[in-house]
């Protein structure tokens, strides 16, 4: 159902991305929002998924930037190139690339967000830069953001033994963001990828319900 194509971003460079439409008219637009892993075949799977629920998806490679291509297995060494092409690049260019793929299947109608570790705080800052109605996914640098004021429709999901987001810095995103929906899970972090160690199906199954209840109402306008 997907397939690779290239897009233009900020400066005119381009990046790839990978794009999957759904059967008959859509819903709306979502741009997915990488791990630090690369656009991989998780990502690439999430993007099938979304279009299969209605949705134009497009997943744009962030690290494209810096060296194509990238897909990095879930392990110490790739956990270590990921986080260090992840600081390299910054937050505020991979927003801007979600920004350039929102332009993209603009055609689609409203366009929403969803984020996954990094990814997740990418999401969350193209509600706050932009507008752009978000999910977040276990995203563990969303604190730095909270102080900045949104009414922008927002989803956070949590996993509860993930020691890297503790349970104060959730709360945090329940006391900023009140009118956000805000739910964890007896997981760990990367609960919802079934190539982690951390993955639990029951945790993933929910959670994708809920993004995909979010997405109906605020960019189909139904549930």
């Amino acid at each position: 159902m997907g397939e690779r194509l290239q897009i233009a971003t900020a400066g005119m460079h381009c990046i790839s991305a990978w794009i999957a439409r759904p059967k008959g008219m859509p819903k709306g637009g979502v741009v997915v929002a990488q791990e630090i892993f690369g656009v991989n075949a998780h990502v690439r799977n999430l993007v099938e998924r979304l279009a299969e629920a209605g949705h134009v998806a497009i997943a744009p490679a962030f690290f494209d930037h810096l060296e194509q291509g990238v897909e990095l297995d879930y392990d110490e060494a790739g956990i270590a190139r990921g986080r260090a092409l992840a600081g390299e690049l910054g937050l505020e260019r991979a927003v801007a690339d979600v920004m350039a793929a929102a332009e993209a299947i603009a055609s689609a109608g409203r366009i929403g967000v969803v984020g996954f570790c990094w990814g997740g705080t990418v999401a969350l800052l193209a509600a706050l830069r932009h507008g752009l109605p978000a999910v977040s996914f276990y995203g563990a640098r969303n604190v730095a953001w909270l102080g900045e004021a949104t009414d922008v429709p927002l989803q956070f999901h949590f996993g509860e033994r993930d020691a890297s987001i503790p349970p104060e810095a959730v709360q945090r995103h329940r006391e900023a963001l009140p009118h956000a929906e805000v739910h964890t899970y007896p997981a760990g972090h990367g609960f919802n990828c079934d190539q982690r160690a951390d993955h639990d199906p029951v945790s993933a199954t929910l959670a994708w319900q809920r993004t995909l209840e979010f997405l109906n109402r605020h960019l189909a306008g139904k549930v």
